[in-house]
């Protein structure tokens, strides 16, 4: 049975752990805010983006080696996770979601390349011993656009020479603080625009356009551009959803310890009411046995 001493440390050790986690939770809201406020400058310039090289490339392929679509021999996926842990879920969905993929692929005898960011990623296949591609480190709350950059002409070179056929990108997609959504999105060659698919009206579908130098010329430039913004807006999305993920995980750690610091202060007030009634029980006997 604990002692009251003991009882007290726990309570002590549990003390220091909820402020360590409430200081966490904290510093996970404050960098949030921030996280959340450039993915949503992003979001719009993404995705207008995308339309505006669908609406340039108009579905032909051959405009550029980048809209190719090439028969599927070897898929690469780019994992994007966090560098640090305490963030609940957040991990842990990805990697599940990636070899969900990885798995289907293998299932349909392609070949997978694969390529990381983060350390949870990396760690993770290491372990396993799956050999990675390319790996990219030290990123989460410091993302640059030239280590974006980076990542975008590693992959734009590797499919310019037909080392990999396609390429896709699995990552946490922020919806509000308490939820994110686990994403697999092509990445290279572009997806076919909307109006094959019949998702644009007739009015999109008959705009012409006039070409200045030209077609190709412009699409050389935009669309090497367009992947590297994917990929800014794709860890952008993983950086505010580590955040919100982790700043939950640090709130429901400060509520356990709440919980655990008053089931540990009843079980003290039980053990020491214990205690001073064995020692009037000693009184009580040792006085009467004096009358005795």
């Amino acid at each position: 049975m604990a002692t009251l001493r003991d009882i007290k440390r726990r309570i002590n050790a549990v003390s220091n752990t909820k402020q360590i986690t409430k200081a966490m939770k904290m510093v996970a809201a404050a960098k949030l805010r921030k996280a959340q406020a450039r993915m949503i400058q992003m979001r719009p310039y993404a995705e207008k983006m995308n339309s505006v090289i669908a609406a340039l490339s108009g579905g032909e392929g051959d405009l550029h080696p980048l809209l190719v679509q090439r028969p599927r021999r070897t898929i690469e996926l780019l994992v994007l996770t966090s560098d640090r842990g305490l963030c609940g879920a957040f991990n842990s969905n990805v990697l599940k979601e990636a070899e969900r993929t990885i798995s289907g692929w293998k299932a349909e005898n392609f070949r997978v390349s694969i390529s990381v960011v983060g350390r949870k990623a990396r760690d993770y296949f290491k372990r396993r011993k799956v050999e990675m591609r390319n790996e990219w480190t030290g990123l989460s709350g410091k993302l640059v656009y030239s280590d974006v950059r980076r990542i975008a002409e590693d992959i734009i070179e590797n499919y310019m020479n037909e080392a990999i056929d396609e390429v896709f990108i699995v990552y946490n997609q922020f919806k509000t603080v308490i939820s994110q959504e686990v994403v697999v999105a092509q990445l290279v060659p572009m997806a076919p625009p909307e109006s094959e698919k019949g998702g644009e009206g007739p009015e999109e579908a008959s705009t012409v356009f006039i070409y200045e130098p030209s077609q190709q010329a412009i699409l050389s430039q935009l669309l090497p551009k367009n992947i590297e913004v994917q990929i800014y807006r794709a860890l952008l999305e993983s950086q505010a959803s580590e955040e919100a993920a982790r700043m939950t995980a640090m709130e429901n750690a400060t509520k356990n310890a709440d919980e655990m610091i008053d089931s540990l202060t009843l079980q003290y007030n039980k053990a020491r009411q214990a205690s001073i009634t064995a020692e009037l029980m000693d009184i009580v006997g040792g006085v009467e046995a004096l009358k005795g």
